[in-house]
């Protein structure tokens, strides 16, 4: 998810199992892909930079792309976090506060990311915030993403999943992380990522008082 999502090295985290050779090689390829896209929408913009050209530069044709990548949007907004954070929050304690869970997930997936993917990880919230195609696909992705972890709080306390209460803090959590990566992002690279994080799910767990 874009909101709390960090990058491919957070699929091969401690904890989570190693991925076959198969999905390894998809799993480059689409690196090298996101790799190629984002340094050229740093060097020419986002809409000056067409598909034919970031198949070239990743070294793929423009069907490889397509085919990991339906549009170029998904492009910034895909990657292969959600399968982890899906994992990382069914392996938390069964009665672990959800706002816990997901802070002790998330902040050990941003531990895992090297210098390069945090600053691919700054460039995709400025993209978001500033190419309006990719801001409304990130709603999209959001209620996706607001599905699982719906999904895996009923699972908790025994409800349906469409349950509203379930549902709001869902998306509130989700909403929560993007403001979070958002400041990280106009706070400079002085900030720390990991303690806005925490700060963020300290105001969900006392209940969003000032």
């Amino acid at each position: 998810m874009v909101t709390a999502r960090t990058s491919a090295s957070a699929a091969t985290s401690p904890g989570t199992p190693r991925p076959g050779l198969r999905e390894r090689k998809k799993m480059q390829t689409r690196q090298a892909i996101r790799r190629a896209a984002y340094r050229l929408f740093q060097e020419q913009g986002y809409d000056a930079t067409p598909i034919d050209q970031i198949a070239e530069a990743a070294e793929v044709s423009p069907s490889t792309v397509f085919r990991y990548f339906p549009t170029k949007e998904d492009i910034v907004l895909t990657d292969e976090y959600d399968a982890v954070l899906e994992a990382g929050l069914r392996a938390r304690p069964a009665d672990e506060p959800l706002v816990e869970s997901l802070r002790q997930v998330t902040v050990a997936a941003l531990g895992a990311i090297t210098e390069a993917e945090r600053a691919e990880l700054v460039q995709r919230m400025r993209l978001v915030r500033e190419v309006p195609a990719i801001r409304g696909r990130t709603a999209e992705n959001t209620a996706r993403d607001a599905e699982m972890i719906a999904a895996v709080l009923a699972e908790r306390c025994g409800r349906p999943a469409d349950d509203l209460e379930v549902r709001v803090i869902s998306a509130a959590v989700l909403a929560a992380l993007q403001e979070a990566m958002l400041h990280w992002v106009d706070a400079g690279p002085q900030a720390d990522l990991a303690a806005l994080v925490n700060r963020t799910m300290d105001v969900l767990a006392r209940g969003l008082t000032l």
